[in-house]
């Protein structure tokens, strides 16, 4: 019986729809996206090519070659015209906590700040509080204290302690929905303040999905700037991750200094467990091989220098350090001298914030974890002019493109960062 040669034909090109669309399908799904964001067409530089961003849809243009993305420093912070209002501060006092790493910390701070802004009230300085009881550090031990209270002081009054009259224990604990607005504070916070002069605020994330929508409106110009224009790392930490950014660049001059950040953590992975999403190729995190793959899939040559955020090397990672043998964790590539304080204290928040500063300064970051690590990375790299994320997939043939991978929050353009970029 004969082939239809045309039938033949139809049926591969129905097969790599399908492929196409799955992919599409899973970087959805990784972001938790669910709206389309619409906008002009833009082309982002790649080293030797250009990649076009249309109706959020990514497509190589014609003599695309490159991996490596340009930076973008086109965007600047849209909030400096939008505020204007004096600082203005009652009596009363509002009090919060920093918990669970610097993802969540930008959060609270943003949180906190909205909250005292529009209650007219003092705003005090936050301690950090680790996930293990007792396990609390003042903000300045990792935190400038004096970059907070200088960015903020045209919008609320920051003092670094409480006065000695003012009890914690008669203060009310206010449970605050993250990315709380100013009709909600007034409805829900406004009367609790009232009745008591001082409040606790606890944030808690209904969603770790960071996307922006037409429901939203515009984000804040307050919480723009609480963001990302308020938090940053005290002298010495900051000098400690930027020496190992550094010293990443150092292993890195075969590729003009560039290199890679996974967010991979063992511990993560294993209580996550990673299913798969019914989407072909697309899995809620992938391991250590799987990153390995990916990455030389999408042609990383074997000498590309790779950071991981796994606190110590384990025999789950030999896989990959096999494909791209400049694999490096902290202890690997941190200066000696500081290893005692930052890697081998029985607190995390150290090695969480340096993480943190490595990732969202990279050349290229994959999130192999989806969760709040990676919606809040992305946004700090928008805010640095850094849109090079890829989202990892399966890839079933021997090769793919990197632009076919890019996070949506950055080809759709629909990270709540772009609300406070223009």
């Amino acid at each position: 019986m004969g082939v239809d040669l045309r039938q033949v034909v139809a049926g591969i090109l129905t097969i790599t729809m399908f492929v196409m669309l799955g992919q599409m399908l899973h970087r959805d799904y990784f972001d938790s996206l669910q709206e389309k964001a619409q906008g002009d067409a833009q082309d982002i530089e790649f080293e030797g090519s250009k990649v076009s961003v249309k109706d959020g849809l990514v497509g190589t243009v014609e003599g695309s070659k490159g991996l490596w993305m340009e930076d973008n420093t086109d965007l600047n912070p849209c909030w400096p015209t939008l505020l204007s209002d004096e600082a203005v501060s009652s009596k009363g006092y509002v009090t919060f906590s920093l918990t669970n790493g610097p993802e969540y910390h930008i959060s609270q701070i943003s949180d906190a700040v909205m909250v005292a802004k529009h209650l007219g009230a003092t705003l005090v300085l936050p301690d950090i509080r680790g996930s293990k009881p007792g396990d609390e550090r003042n903000f300045e031990d990792i935190y400038d204290a004096d970059k907070l209270i200088k960015s903020l002081e045209n919008v609320v009054k920051v003092v670094k302690q409480l006065p000695e009259e003012v009890s914690l224990r008669n203060m009310a604990i206010v449970k605050v929905p993250t990315r709380v607005t100013e009709d909600y504070i007034k409805e829900h916070i406004d009367p609790i303040f009232k009745s008591k002069g001082n409040i606790r605020v606890a944030s808690y994330f209904p969603s770790v999905n960071l996307r922006k929508s037409s429901q939203d409106g515009e984000t804040d110009p307050v919480a723009c700037l609480a963001m990302f224009g308020s938090l940053e790392l005290q002298p010495e930490v900051n000098a400690v991750a930027e020496s190992m950014v550094e010293r990443l660049r150092t292993h890195s001059r075969k590729s003009g200094g560039r290199f890679i950040a996974v967010d991979l953590r063992i511990d993560i992975l294993e209580k996550k467990n990673c299913h798969t999403t019914g989407v072909v190729g697309s899995k809620t995190c992938y391991n250590a091989q799987e990153i390995a793959l990916f990455l030389r899939k999408l042609g990383f040559a074997s000498d590309t220098t790779i950071y991981l955020t796994q606190p110590r090397w384990d025999s789950s990672l030999n896989i990959l350090k096999d494909i791209f043998p400049k694999t490096f964790t902290k202890e690997a590539i941190m200066p000696a001298s500081k290893r005692s304080k930052y890697l081998e204290s029985e607190s995390s928040e150290y090695e969480n914030v340096i993480d943190f500063y490595i990732s969202s300064r990279s050349d290229v970051f994959v999130p192999a974890i989806s969760g709040l690590f990676y919606a809040n990375t992305v946004g700090k790299r928008i805010a640095l002019g850094k849109p090079q994320v890829l989202v990892p997939a399966e890839i079933s043939e021997t090769s793919g493109r990197a632009t076919d991978f890019i996070s949506p929050y950055i080809s759709k353009k629909n990270h709540l960062a772009y609300s406070c970029f223009c």
